[in-house]
């Protein structure tokens, strides 16, 4: 069964473009024309979201929030693709929790590549394996959750793993280098910053754990689990 591309654009030429390219690719393709009809969408469960930012009325960054909080779509990868290249605008959107982030005029090989990429990119560890830390804390490497003090929490897919490769190698310093090629693959672009803001955010979610995550200035991190 071919796997589902959502395609959320306002401009009907750019859908009608990228899903030409998409189909031919062997992809399935859902269509979107706002913010709100993506929404309605992504409750077929796609398996990527390819999300415009400019959008009139609810705009790409309130549809990835929106996606993000419901735990029914929260997993699903999303693309941004957007006319405006600001590395103010690409943190942006990490901080909402995209994987990706494309600028416009869009280059369809790289895209498919990058659609691929981010489709085919299985996480480092076994789904059924949970993972104990401390007395508090429990990982749920199959439903992408953390339990902390007996609270589920849910992740993103980019922080969850980057929380798992490092609670799989405890007490080793874990360059970002490394978690760049582990978590994003070598032939994704992605910046050094990429690694720092999911860093952030996992800590929030940690809360009073987050210290179990430790910054080695000018090399990376350290999950200390003693």
């Amino acid at each position: 069964m071919p796997k589902t591309i959502l395609i959320v654009d306002d401009e009907q030429d750019i859908l009608e473009f990228l899903k030409y390219n998409i189909e031919a690719e062997g992809y399935s393709v859902l269509l979107a024309h706002n913010g709100n009809e993506a929404l309605r969408q992504a409750e077929h469960i796609p398996s990527l979201v390819l999300l415009d930012v400019m959008m009139p009325g609810l705009d790409g960054w309130e549809t990835a929030k929106k996606m993000k909080k419901n735990p029914a779509t929260q997993h699903i990868p999303i693309i941004f693709l957007t006319a405006r290249n600001s590395e103010s605008d690409e943190v942006a959107g990490l901080n909402i929790g995209a994987d990706d982030y494309i600028t416009k005029p869009i280059s369809i090989p790289k895209l498919l590549a990058r659609i691929h990429k981010t489709i085919s990119r299985a996480p480092s560890v076994q789904p059924t394996q949970k993972i104990t830390v401390g007395s508090n804390i429990t990982i749920d490497l199959g439903n992408y959750s953390i339990e902390i003090d007996h609270e589920q929490i849910q992740l993103p897919k980019k922080e969850f793993e980057v929380l798992a490769y490092l609670v799989q190698h405890p007490n080793k310093v874990i360059s970002r280098d490394e978690l760049l090629k582990n978590i994003w693959g070598e032939d994704v672009f992605v910046v050094d910053r990429t690694v720092d803001v999911r860093i952030r955010k996992v800590r929030e979610k940690l809360g009073q754990y987050a210290d179990y995550i430790e910054t080695i200035k000018g090399v990376g991190y350290r999950f200390n689990n003693k």
